[in-house]
């Protein structure tokens, strides 16, 4: 995939703040100053690389995939306060990115005349506060251009319903509405992207009614739009796999906000807080379904690590999201809404015939019955497919089998994850903790 050129230089540091979300600095052109808003809709891509490495941590550290094994960053397994060590290296960098992203969407969207760079920033606004939601909860809601904020009040965390209901899902229908495909090659925002996303931020949310005919549309469409399912499973998370929706483009030569291991030497076992990061009921899970092909390119059991990436690759993009994620989702989607039994079940579960026969197994029709048994059968294929994408957490979280998938009961608390102490001190506690940190 090409990658977008990101421009460094004024225009990219537009939004960058001293203080997080105090004030532009008085040196940089301020929005109502430009002609041509290209550049800071470039920046608004550059501030996603700082939210991938811990969002992949978080997916996979934090649940039943990997470990750490040096302290305190086993604390990611403990499910208390102690993940309040760890805000420096993942939940600030992560944090400060999105909003960054944000206030660089924001000014593209209120200044910008050009339709497609306002859909493509609205995507981008979607996608950050997707990932706030699902990792912080409630969140503090910016949808001005400016980023100097004199009244604290307005950095109160509003509900994560209110960031679904009038930032997320209406941003996303406007980016399906006026952007097109021309961008996949470029990796670029697009139609079906956003159709993907919106479908797949319904089911985060329970409404799978909503989800099911804009995830539909992705898989009956994908094609004509140039998205198809890679045949190998080696090739899957590649920067050019052929069913790549939307990911977040790395390259070492620009630094971002998060100055540490990048998620696939934390996954390869290249960081000293974990040597040996696979967690071996992932290889069980793998050896429960007889599921080789993909065990055999997704992890190395003799070294405890994991090989999906081939190696530590610092030019890796971040797949946010592929057509495989879309496809279970959309059987998850039809299951759900039609209580599927005897036949209807054999309907859905066949559905994931192409994902199966990739990884050399034979179908699932016939094996599950019941909505429960047809529920299990696609969770078990997600959590074998996307292994090590950051998915599995938030799987967790969403389908409320945290307890019996990890294996012990945990405080609902920790489901979600700190809010950076330096932001609640940054303003004066307008900010609020999450519960149990």
């Amino acid at each position: 995939m090409k990658k977008i050129f990101l421009l460094l230089g004024t225009l990219l540091t537009i939004t960058a703040c001293n203080n997080d979300l105090d004030q532009v600095p008085p040196n940089i052109a301020t929005a109502d100053s430009l002609d041509d808003f290209g550049g800071v809709l470039n920046a608004a891509y550059y501030y996603q690389l700082g939210s991938v490495t811990p969002l992949a941590v978080m997916g996979d550290f934090r649940a039943d995939n990997a470990l750490m094994i040096e302290e305190p960053y086993p604390s990611f397994d403990r499910f208390n306060s102690d993940l309040l060590d760890m805000e420096d290296q993942f939940f600030e960098p992560f944090y400060i990115a999105l909003y960054r992203s944000i206030v660089s969407a924001n000014n593209v969207i209120e200044n910008s005349d050009s339709p497609t760079d306002v859909g493509e920033a609205k995507f981008l606004r979607a996608l950050s506060y997707f990932k706030l939601v699902k990792v912080f909860g409630d969140v503090t809601i910016i949808l001005t251009p400016g980023t100097l904020i004199t009244d604290t009040s307005l950095l109160v965390r509003q509900p994560a319903t209110d960031a679904y209901n009038e930032v997320i899902i209406p941003d996303l229908q406007d980016a399906i509405a006026s952007l097109d495909n021309s961008g996949l090659s470029s990796g670029r925002a697009t139609q079906i992207a956003a159709q993907g996303l919106l479908g797949k931020v319904y089911v985060q949310m329970g409404n799978f009614a909503s989800a099911e005919p804009h995830l539909a549309a992705v898989v009956s469409g994908a094609a004509g739009a140039g998205v198809t399912l890679e045949s190998n499973f080696a090739d899957v998370v590649t920067d050019d796999s052929s069913e790549i929706l939307f990911a977040t483009q790395v390259s070492s030569s620009i630094p971002d906000e998060y100055g540490f291991t990048e998620f696939t030497g934390w996954f390869i076992g290249n960081d000293s807080k974990s040597f040996e990061p696979l967690d071996m009921d992932l290889v069980a899970a793998f050896d429960a379904a007889g599921d080789v092909t993909r065990k055999n390119l997704t992890v190395d059991v003799p070294n405890i690590r994991s090989i999906k990436y081939g190696s530590e690759n610092p030019d890796q993009d971040f797949i946010e999201l592929r057509l495989s994620d879309v496809i279970l989702l959309y059987a998850e989607a039809l299951n759900e809404n039609n209580n599927a039994s005897g036949a209807q079940s054999a309907t859905i579960l066949s559905s994931l015939d192409a994902i199966r026969t990739r990884a050399g197994l034979g179908s699932l029709s016939g094996t599950a019955t019941t909505q429960a048994e047809v529920r299990q059968a696609i969770a078990d294929e997600r959590r074998l497919e996307l292994a090590f994408e950051g998915q599995r957490w938030f799987d967790l979280v969403r389908t409320g089998t945290v307890d019996a998938e990890m294996g012990e009961t945990i405080n609902s608390n920790y489901h979600l994850f700190p809010i950076p102490v330096s932001e609640i001190l940054a303003t004066d506690g307008a900010i609020t903790q999450n519960a149990g940190y």
